[in-house]
Order: C-alpha cells, then structure tokens, then sequence
C-alpha cells in the first residue's frame, strides 16, 4: 500500500480533489480518483498541521510525543496530560509514573515521560518557563532532536525552518530532490530548490 502522505495537496491534477496521497512503488496516487503521478513536488509542500495544542509549550510536548506515534493518538494523551501539567513547572513537578500514565499508549512511553518531566524542569530553571525561540536552545532541551526543533520554531514562532519527516526524505529522494542519504541532508536539499517565503507552507 505504500506510505501515505499526510499532507494536503493544492489538488490532484485529474480530480481537483484534494485527497490523501499515497506513496506507493509506482508512485504517488490520489485516493478519490486513483490517478498515479498527478501531483508536483512544490505542490506537496503545502500542508496541515494536526497536533492539537493552545501555546509553545503544549506544541513542544506534543511533537516530542509524536515520535514514533500517530498524531491521532497524540491528541488523544495530551488533554488530560495538559489539564495535569499546563506549565513547564506543573510538568516538572509531576511524577514521572503519573507523565506515564498519561501517555502510555503512545510509542516509547517510558522514555518519553522522563523525557517530558526532565524538559519541564529544564524549561524552568535554563528558560524561566518559556520555549526559547532559539534552534540551538531547543535542540538542547531533553528529548527534542532537530525535526522537533524545527516544527517549533516553524509553527509555534513563524521562523522559516522546513522540518522534513520520514515520508518528505523518501519523497524528495523519490523525486531526484536529494541524494536521501539522511533526513538532514534531505532538508538541505529541500531549502536549496524551494524559496525560503515557502518554507513554513
């Protein structure tokens, strides 16, 4: 069946449909009317954004969450984990047996909660509570990598970052955009052939 592409399409080039895309072994195909290779990379860009949250930190939490779990799921775990830690120091002052009770059913739990209770901390004594809007300081939080970092600084503070998950690097190298060598190298790539006013798109 391929991976599907959770983005939104500007529209499928036959249909004018914008459906789920899937990205199978004959290449991408529109789900409403089947055609294959309907869509442009550029078109593809464009997308949604599924993890619920109110502020910066909700989405920090969130996106550290998604790893390895479907946003869906995420947003099932996180109202009644935010209800219980709302702040960086309520979540630092959780227990990290209640944090995984909150989200045992996503992926990693285990080292996701102490991940979250050692972020919440961290945010409190290095940040004064706040997300800092500052690659470097993000990367340097518990539990967050670059990809997190970037949907941060792109989606909490308007800063032109192009995060790239798993299904865009095996796009792009699909697409002759990158050698696909690794997610990094990928989002290099990306940057290089889109305008940067597009990036956050």
């Amino acid at each position: 069946k391929g991976q599907v592409f959770r983005g939104t399409p500007s529209a499928c080039a036959d249909c004018h449909v914008e459906p789920a895309i899937h990205a199978g072994i004959f290449g991408l195909k529109c789900d409403s009317c089947h055609t294959t290779g309907a869509w442009a990379p550029a078109q593809l860009i464009r997308h949604t954004f599924p993890l619920d949250h109110g502020d910066p930190f909700q989405l920090l939490c969130a996106v550290l969450l998604s790893a390895q779990t479907t946003d869906a799921r995420v947003n099932l775990v996180t109202p009644a984990l935010f209800a219980d830690a709302p702040t960086p120091a309520a979540l630092a002052a959780l227990p990290e047996a209640r944090i995984l009770q909150h989200i045992r059913t996503c992926g990693l739990a285990p080292t996701k909660a102490k991940n979250l209770r050692a972020l919440g901390a961290a945010l409190v004594r290095d940040h004064g509570g706040a997300v800092p809007r500052d690659f470097a300081a993000l990367e340097a939080l518990p539990g967050v990598g670059h990809k997190t970092a970037s949907v941060v600084m792109a989606q909490a503070f308007g800063v032109p970052a192009f995060p790239v998950d798993t299904h865009i690097h095996r796009l792009a190298a699909r697409w002759g955009l990158s050698s696909g060598k690794d997610v990094e190298t990928t989002e290099r790539d990306l940057k290089a052939v889109f305008p940067r006013a597009r990036w956050n798109d």
